[in-house]
């Protein structure tokens, strides 16, 4: 039997990919929560084979940053990723956390399942309308922490409250507000997060 922990923050969609699942003889949902904040304790308490996480959740850890807390928490589970868009910065991000597979929502019910047991048999599985996007991968520009206060700047924190919760100078962080309008080649504050956004860098 195949332990499954789910995480998807939409209600009416955890609920159906729980119906969904539990159909599957060989299949066992053990936790289904709301957020990769919960995915975690959850995990460690019932030890699933394989967590299948929506990429986009609220709280402190998005699906990616909880795969890649699993993988060092909890190095037998295995990770499977669930996104509404495959944006290539996105795919880059999982493929770095080295998720074990990646699908897109709109993929049919069957290849989800089929995706489930592939994972866990020890196989990586990216979802086929994807694998053009992984041979046209741009790289980041943005290092670790301008994505950090880009993050923040997203969120309507401004220049000092971002130095706050990042332990910056309010200068330094201006600094790096300006490197990422430069490095995106933005237009302004405004557009480098659109630009980040969309490109799934933050």
């Amino acid at each position: 039997m195949i332990r499954v922990l789910l995480a998807e923050d939409q209600h009416v969609i955890r609920g159906a990919l729980v119906a969904l699942l539990s159909l599957e003889p060989d299949l066992t949902i053990v936790a289904a929560v709301e957020s990769g904040d919960a995915a975690i304790p959850a995990a460690l308490v019932h030890h699933p084979d394989v967590a299948v996480l929506d990429i986009d959740m609220p709280g402190t850890l998005d699906g990616l940053a909880a795969a890649a807390e699993l993988r060092v928490r909890l190095p037998a589970c295995h990770t499977l990723m669930l996104t509404g868009h495959g944006k290539p910065g996105h795919l880059r991000r999982a493929l770095g956390a080295q998720v074990d597979g990646f699908l897109l929502k709109t993929a049919p019910p069957e290849d989800l399942v089929a995706a489930i047991r592939k994972v866990v048999s020890g196989e990586r599985v990216l979802d086929p309308s994807l694998a053009v996007t992984a041979w046209d991968l741009s790289d980041n520009p943005l290092t670790p922490r301008e994505a950090d206060v880009l993050r923040l700047a997203a969120g309507g924190a401004d220049a000092a409250e971002i130095a706050a919760r990042l332990f910056l100078g309010a200068g330094t962080v201006r600094n790096y507000l300006t490197a990422i309008v430069a490095k995106l080649n933005a237009r302004n504050r405004t557009d480098a997060v659109r630009i980040a956004t969309e490109a799934g860098w933050i």
